[in-house]
């Protein structure tokens, strides 16, 4: 059976702008980091998961692969270019792929390339209309690093980026790569922001998944790439499961079937029984249906016995790179944690009674043995559900 490692992890997201900057504040037990109250991006104090510092230029590339997506995906970049210079040298540029996840893409470009045009008649000099399309963060990456493999963009709102993992498994299996850059990015703009607050699912505090008191999410952004191969590295994507339920435009299926079949399918493909989960990384939006139905599905899963916690209240809902960001927190515990701390729970500790109980991290709280397999789950607008077992050993 073939083997789908992750050799390396570049991750930028509001917890921090590399891997050890991430793990310090994921596992931080005195007060929760990450998303804060800022008016940087809407005008208005909002609670956002923003990417903290300037991001790296792109002042050298042509104007249709700047944006903020690709400054992301940039500084996400940094650990992994030695790696694949190694790779590319081995393989060639042709055996080398780019499989993302995202779902804005330039819309922030596009935003303020609209406002300048009600201002002055004429588009602004620093837009192109490509810096908007879906295929963009692909190639961005492709251009940065020389490769000419196959490049493209999943988007499929907040699963893309899970998708993409599993995607890049598939063209490694199929043989049509070596090699495979995957992940995503996605970055904040007025766009999310207001789109979401239109569906009245946006906290103005930080948010409180599986509380009785939740009522929304924080967006965030940030990126989350990978190197995967068939050859041996310190984690390995073990299975996955992808279903689509198709139950409604925004909202989850109540009774979670989805959910739980891509849970199963993940666990059948990763050939290991439920109780092997050591960690859970909920897609925990903080949404009173979201959490209703995923407590439902990981309990008939997994039982109620597993650590399990959302890591939205400290990165932001990333949408389209969640997936992606939120597998690297799982490769953080298990590659980069000798003390076995777990990823904890920020809530109000106010348990909904009406929800399926399940085993909600605490600050501070470590594992009784160095984990081995992790869950992260992500389940995406119009019923697109997507679970990513990783594992070591």
């Amino acid at each position: 059976m073939t083997t789908f490692f992750l050799n390396e992890l570049g991750i930028a997201c509001a917890l921090g702008r590399d891997v050890d900057q991430v793990a310090t504040a994921l596992f931080a037990d005195d007060t929760p980091r990450g998303v804060a109250v800022t008016d940087a991006v809407t005008g208005a104090a909002t609670s956002l998961g923003l990417v903290p510092g300037a991001l790296p230029s792109l002042d050298d590339m042509p104007v249709e692969l700047r944006g903020r997506n690709n400054q992301l995906l940039r500084l996400a970049l940094a650990p992994l270019r030695n790696a694949v210079a190694e790779v590319v040298a081995r393989h060639g540029a042709d055996r080398v792929a780019v499989v993302l996840g995202s779902s804005t893409s330039g819309v922030g470009e596009s935003e303020d390339a609209h406002r300048y045009f009600q201002a002055h008649g004429t588009w602004p000099e620093a837009f192109h209309y490509r810096q908007q399309e879906m295929g963009t963060p692909a190639m961005f990456v492709a251009t940065e690093l020389g490769l000419r493999g196959p490049a493209h963009v999943i988007s499929t709102a907040c699963s893309s980026s899970a998708k993409a993992m599993a995607s890049a498994a598939r063209l490694l299996k199929a043989g049509m790569a070596d090699a495979v850059i995957t992940g995503g990015a996605d970055s904040l703009c007025r766009f999310t922001v207001a789109g979401f607050s239109a569906l009245g699912s946006v906290s103005v505090a930080r948010c409180n998944p599986f509380s009785a008191n939740r009522n929304g999410i924080n967006i965030g952004e940030g990126a989350a790439l990978f190197l995967m191969t068939r050859e041996p590295g310190p984690v390995h994507l073990a299975g996955w499961g992808e279903t689509s339920d198709a139950h409604h435009m925004s909202a989850p299926d109540p009774d979670g079937k989805g959910a739980e079949r891509a849970i199963r399918d993940a666990l059948a493909r990763a050939g290991i029984a439920a109780s092997d989960i050591d960690y859970v990384n909920l897609h925990g939006t903080a949404t009173p249906q979201n959490d209703a139905m995923e407590a439902g599905a990981v309990q008939r899963t997994l039982g109620v016995d597993v650590p399990c916690s959302s890591t939205k209240p400290l990165t932001g809902h990333a949408l389209g790179a969640a997936g992606a960001i939120e597998a690297g927190l799982c490769w953080i515990a298990l590659a980069r944690n000798p003390d076995r701390r777990l990823p904890p729970h920020w809530w109000d500790g106010e348990a909904d009674p009406a929800l399926a109980p399940i085993r909600l991290v605490r600050p501070g709280e470590r594992a009784d043995a160095p984990l081995r397999h992790a869950l992260s789950q992500s389940f995406a607008f119009g019923g697109s559900n997507a679970a990513l077992i990783l594992g070591v050993g």
